[in-house]
């Protein structure tokens, strides 16, 4: 118990290791050269949420007709209240793990930390030696090397999340979970928004039916999506930024007052100082074992710094492992990670998509669930959208996928089921609240054995 444990990253993953640690009866020391709450809370996933709800709220007001509601005169958008109400939240936020970190008997220190050797490092002019180190220093964005990159204009999300005007246009480049994310919000805010993704498809990795489903989605709302294109270049043209692009239809080019580079993340590993010392960094991050721990005996890197899921729930899953590791405890961690995309409407999904299963040559069955025919979907206003379930032979559940209202709430149902190895027998007279948008996970479980009263029959 005597052991000198030091984290260095403040984030979900840092933050979280460091409490379960001190539960556990370690004193340890987390450095944090910047924010507690790392990129995900001051320039990530909390101030996105903050600008996606506003957009919400706007999108409401502009259709508030349709539900009866009458509004005189316009209605618009006030960037800089939004932004205000964005670094409320995120301070808010920051304060209450600040709390939780000195009511847990957690050690801060803000500061630089630099490796010197395997088992020392540098802060602030001292020199800090420790037994075991949590390495948890997150990613950056990447900047892929094209010509004009660095304009005045061109930017990444967290410069994105700071302007105090709205653009007219924005160019994203990347279309990933951020880049669609950013597009739907900006998009609801009035921005003409065009979308520049290299691979055939947008939002890789997410169910192929659901990403077919929400492209005309997009189209409705203004957002055009444009895929198997190349950036080669960026220019500034009479206060514009020019994209010059190749695509399916040759050399084509696209004009926007901001372009947003959202081509992905890579290991923040700069200034750390690994090269003094053993540990074996890879193009995807620093190198670990099935316990998060290096090739270096004691030390170990979490979240987004080992490459491995560049989620922040997937970091603080792996410093709650890396605690229980440290103590001796027989550590465990979920094998399946939900991922969540923030659009209009949200799309989230777990365990296996049906592209996967083909690839590994697994047979399956699927059951789909439209939003269209649920009571509390429509009285939303918010009808779009597929609840997707995917059973092996012997009907346990192994994927969910959902496009549609609160998606990223209603996933949760789906992950239990994936985790816990749940069957439709599990799930047969489990009675879900009406009306509810959760009844549409029921039906499309029940649906898998053609059980489900609310799903037209399959002709098939």
């Amino acid at each position: 118990m005597a052991e000198k444990i030091v984290i260095i990253g403040g984030g979900p993953g840092g933050y979280v290791a460091a409490i379960r640690l001190n539960k556990l009866g370690y004193k340890t020391t987390l450095i944090e050269k910047e924010r507690i709450g790392g990129v995900c809370l001051n320039w990530g996933c909390i101030p996105t949420k903050a600008l996606y709800r506003s957009a919400e709220v706007f999108n409401s007001m502009k259709i508030s007709e349709s539900f009866g509601i009458d509004l005189e005169g316009s209605v618009s958008v006030n960037m800089g209240k939004v932004q205000e109400r964005k670094n409320q939240i995120v301070d808010t936020m920051v304060s209450g793990i600040e709390l939780l970190l000195k009511s847990n008997g957690v050690e801060v220190i803000f500061g630089n930390a630099e490796m010197i050797d395997n088992y020392s490092l540098s802060l602030n002019g001292e020199i800090i030696q420790f037994d075991k180190l949590i390495i948890s220093t997150g990613s950056v964005a990447f900047i892929p090397p094209i010509k004009g990159v660095k304009n005045d204009g061109v930017i990444t999300s967290t410069e994105l999340l700071s302007l105090d005007k709205v653009p007219e246009s924005l160019v994203i480049v990347g279309g990933g979970v951020i880049g669609m994310e950013f597009a739907g919000i900006f998009s609801s805010f009035g921005t003409k928004v065009t979308v520049l993704e290299a691979l055939p498809t947008i939002l890789p990795g997410m169910d192929g039916e659901l990403v077919k489903r929400v492209k005309p989605i997009l189209k409705k709302k203004g957002i055009e999506v444009m895929t198997s294109v190349m950036v080669n270049e960026i220019l500034q043209e009479e206060g514009k930024l020019k994209v010059k692009m190749t695509g399916k239809q040759g050399e084509t080019e696209v004009l926007g007052d901001k372009v947003l580079i959202s081509t992905g993340r890579k290991a923040n590993v700069l200034g750390l100082g690994l090269e003094k010392t053993e540990i074996i960094l890879e193009r995807k991050g620093i190198q670990v074992d099935e316990n998060f721990m290096t090739n270096v005996p004691g030390i170990y890197a979490i979240g987004d710094v080992n490459g491995k899921v560049l989620l922040a729930h997937a970091a603080s899953a792996q410093g709650e492992y890396v605690a229980e590791h440290i103590a001796g405890k027989e550590a465990a961690i979920g094998q399946f990670i939900p991922g969540c995309v923030f659009m209009f409407p949200e799309m989230a999904s777990v365990g296996y998509t049906e592209e996967q299963l083909k690839e590994k040559g697994i047979t399956y069955k699927t059951s789909k669930s439209l939003f269209g025919g649920n009571g509390k979907a429509l009285s939303m206003g918010e009808g779009e959208g597929i609840i997707k379930i995917i059973s092996d032979d012997d009907y346990k559940i192994i994927g969910v996928h959902i496009l549609g209202p609160h998606a990223s709430d209603l996933i949760s149902e789906g992950l239990i089921a994936c985790e816990k190895g749940m069957t439709v027998d599990d799930f047969k007279h489990v009675i879900h609240a009406h009306p509810t948008l959760s009844e549409n996970f029921y039906e499309s479980v029940m649906g898998l054995k053609g059980e489900a009263i609310h799903i037209v029959p399959s002709r098939r």
